[in-house]
């Protein structure tokens, strides 16, 4: 018996992989589908589906961006600190000094890459009427996924802590004060009242929620350093999960005969 055989026969070896490797369909099936990482996926597409001149590719490269964004958002997070007097250095250091400055270039253009693959992805899928039923679950799935990532962009934006930012962010959030309901100069926000009070004002509304305050601070920086590196990821990673899951239980990528 060779060391070969002797490894794949061993009971740990076993314990780890269930199955012999997947050479015939029989095996493929049986493999992908004990996988976690696999079963997400189905066994077998077909293959006009996965053409480059059908898909464009673009949410296989949305994904892709969305892991070199984490990956380069994680180092980035060791040598940036989210205060009023260290962000702006920091972020001078990460553009010339630490890394040479390409870690944060990365996860500067790879922000910018990922808002645009992801609409040029939802433009496919319309154009290919991908969102029609039993699809148009999915199709909801992927218009959050496309608010979050844009929410991403616009958290990220305050962190290097310069005017640029600052005022962008200024302006951003005044827009807030128009939502509806929940923004005290947006529609329908009077009538909702406590008495004679107003139960939506200048205090209390989306704006002010969004900046923890009546304008920029530190305290916005903070929060938007939290929702930008902790809170969104977390749901986008989920809600792409379920995007990827869906896919399949729709019956694959659709529209291509």
């Amino acid at each position: 018996m060779s060391v070969g055989d002797f490894i794949r026969n061993s009971q740990i070896w076993k314990s780890i992989f269930r199955h012999p490797a997947p050479r015939d369909r029989r095996n493929r099936v049986v493999v992908v589908l004990t996988n976690v990482f696999l079963h997400l996926h189905p066994v077998s597409v077909r293959k006009s589906g996965i053409a480059l001149s059908y898909t464009w590719c673009m949410g296989g490269l949305t994904f892709f961006l969305f892991l070199v964004e984490t990956v380069t958002g994680v180092l980035l997070m060791f040598y940036y600190r989210p205060t009023l007097e260290h962000a702006y250095n920091d972020i001078l250091a990460l553009r010339d000094v630490t890394t040479l400055g390409v870690l944060r270039e990365m996860h500067r253009w790879g922000a910018h890459a990922m808002v645009i693959a992801i609409w040029l992805h939802m433009y496919r899928v319309f154009l290919t009427g991908s969102y029609k039923p039993p699809r148009e679950f999915n199709w909801s799935v992927g218009v959050i996924l496309l608010v979050l990532t844009l929410l991403l962009s616009f958290t990220g934006y305050l962190l290097p802590w310069d005017q640029l930012a600052i005022w962008a962010i200024t302006v951003g959030s005044n827009m807030a004060r128009a939502t509806p309901l929940v923004g005290h100069e947006g529609p329908f926000a009077s009538l909702l009242t406590i008495g004679d009070a107003p139960l939506i004002h200048s205090g209390s509304d989306a704006r002010f929620l969004l900046l923890g305050g009546r304008f920029v601070s530190g305290d916005t920086l903070l929060r938007f350093y939290v929702l930008h590196c902790v809170a969104i990821p977390l749901v986008v990673a989920m809600l792409i999960a379920v995007h990827f899951w869906r896919v399949r239980k729709d019956g694959g990528i659709s529209g291509a005969l």
